[in-house]
């Protein structure tokens, strides 16, 4: 198997239906779709539906955008509204 074929995996954490959450997940929408289109598997989790999860996860602050494949971890809060911060921050490749 080679290393491309590896999952990838963005795992964004917000906390329901406010602005800021909802700028993180349109931002990360389109960011994936322009430059990791088909790259990474995406999942929004509602830490307000499931707020253990913040304890176990080790979230601090919302919303948090974490890169969980490849490792090593990779985590970036806010409203991803900074496209090349973000990219940077994920150690994306044009591959």
């Amino acid at each position: 198997m080679t290393e491309t074929s590896s999952p990838k995996k963005l795992i964004l954490y917000v906390a329901g239906q406010t602005p800021k959450s909802l700028a993180a997940i349109a931002n990360l929408r389109k960011i994936t779709e322009e430059h990791m289109a088909g790259q990474y598997e995406v999942e929004v989790i509602d830490l307000r539906q499931n707020p253990r999860l913040a304890k176990e996860h080790s979230i601090v602050a919302i919303p948090t955008l974490v890169r969980e494949l490849p490792v090593p971890i990779r985590k970036i809060i806010g409203d991803l509204s900074d496209v090349e911060k973000v990219l940077v921050a994920l150690k994306v490749q044009d591959e």
